[in-house]
């Protein structure tokens, strides 16, 4: 790159504007063409269609959906507020399609965390002084990584969830957790009698300190802001904290209250996190086997145990290194979640084709599901790498 730029700096102003010019000039010849053959692609199917009386429209959207969902939100508006209500077969295509989304976006999220988290324990596994561990890390990585995924999400599906016992014979986990084949059921938040406007807003300030907290960079003024985040939810809760916990209650079909997720999703969510942790693992394992061994050599001359020098000194460094490739990871998972529609799951493909029968648009809906994962995997790309240009930036700073 020195060389190029030392290279530029020799040539005259003048020829050096022509050589910029031309560069610009080939790349937007460039543009051009491609733009021309989309087009004219375009043009040519659009004509294929109306030569067999078929129209290419998107007008189908607004039309009712008269349909139902076995799981979904859409957005709306209830007294000029927006809000979200359950799906329902008087909402239209378009809100259809949006609660597909909405269902993937649940699974791709969190599945994130979790592989991430999961993937992160089998990848420091792999690598233990531990033989039993060490070799059912590589078990479960080997396992995983040579099956495909849709076998995998059939297996949780019909041998693992579908399996669980009934709702009111369902086991219960610490104190607020019930697997049944009725879905899982976790605690969740409620909105407390006691709720003001005061608590409200303490809690909503308090938030608004934590991710200032996150951004914001010096120990000092985070240390500032971490203390008044605190400092905020203890007079929320002097004052009425407006959330309490809802715990599920098995009942007969089902439970109440709390937070549930259907079995659909469940076997899907696992699966997708089994697997993706399977990659993550090896990324993990990659990175740390690729830092220096003489880090971990002095860190045992200076007294730091094995646990030590991992959790200070050599995953900080790892995690620098792998966001790239979780990157790669995370867009391929929320792809993945596509496959659900092998165990009824209603996401985003399989809303997709019941609207595609239904309406007989084939054509449009494939395009809006395709631009909808290509925007998704841009939003993952440019979350990620700006997460990797901070703390690489931070880093060189």
């Amino acid at each position: 790159m020195s060389t190029e730029i030392a290279e530029y700096h020799s040539i005259p102003p003048a020829r050096r504007g022509l050589l910029i010019a031309s560069k610009w000039l080939v790349q937007a010849a460039i543009v051009i063409v491609v733009a021309g053959l989309v087009i004219w692609l375009g043009l040519a199917v659009r004509e294929a269609l109306a030569r067999k009386g078929i129209q290419f429209s998107f007008g189908y959207l607004g039309h009712g959906a008269n349909f139902s969902l076995s799981e979904g939100v859409v957005p709306s508006f209830v007294g000029g507020w927006p809000v979200l209500e359950s799906f329902s077969p008087s909402h239209s295509n378009l809100q259809a399609l949006f609660a597909g989304l909405w269902n993937s976006l649940k699974v791709a999220l969190s599945a994130i965390v979790l592989c991430t988290m999961f993937g992160t324990l089998v990848g420091i596994g792999r690598l233990s002084t531990n033989w039993l561990v060490r070799n059912l890390c590589f078990g479960l990585v080997e396992a995983v990584r040579n099956t495909p995924l849709l076998i995998q999400i059939v297996f949780w599906y019909f041998a693992v969830v579908l399996r669980f016992p009934p709702a009111n014979a369902a086991s219960n986990w610490f104190g607020g957790l019930l697997a049944s084949r009725s879905g899982v059921f976790l605690p969740g938040l409620a909105i407390s009698e006691r709720a003001g406007a005061a608590s409200w807003g303490l809690l909503a300030a308090a938030f608004a300190l934590l991710v200032a907290c996150v951004v914001l960079g010096g120990s000092r003024p985070r240390l500032i802001l971490l203390a008044a985040a605190i400092s905020a939810l203890i007079a929320a809760a002097l004052v009425g904290f407006p959330l309490g916990l809802d715990l599920p209650v098995a009942t007969r079909f089902g439970a109440r209250g709390g937070f549930s997720i259907s079995p659909e999703m469940t076997a899907l969510l696992v699966a997708i996190v089994v697997n993706s942790s399977a990659y993550v693992a090896e990324i993990v394992r990659g990175a740390i086997e690729a830092l220096p061994k003489g880090q971990w050599e002095a860190s045992a001359s200076l007294g730091l145990s094995r646990s030590h020098t991992l959790r200070d000194i050599i995953l900080p460094q790892v995690f620098r290194i792998v966001l790239p490739s979780l990157a790669n990871r995370y867009i391929s998972l929320t792809k993945d979640t596509s496959l659900g529609i092998a165990i009824g799951f209603p996401d985003l493909f399989n809303v997709y084709g019941t609207v595609s029968n239904q309406t007989g648009r084939n054509l449009e809906g494939v395009v809006i599901v395709m631009l909808t994962y290509l925007a998704l995997s841009w939003i993952i790309s440019a979350c990620v790498n700006g997460i990797n240009a901070r703390v690489n930036g931070r880093r060189a700073r």
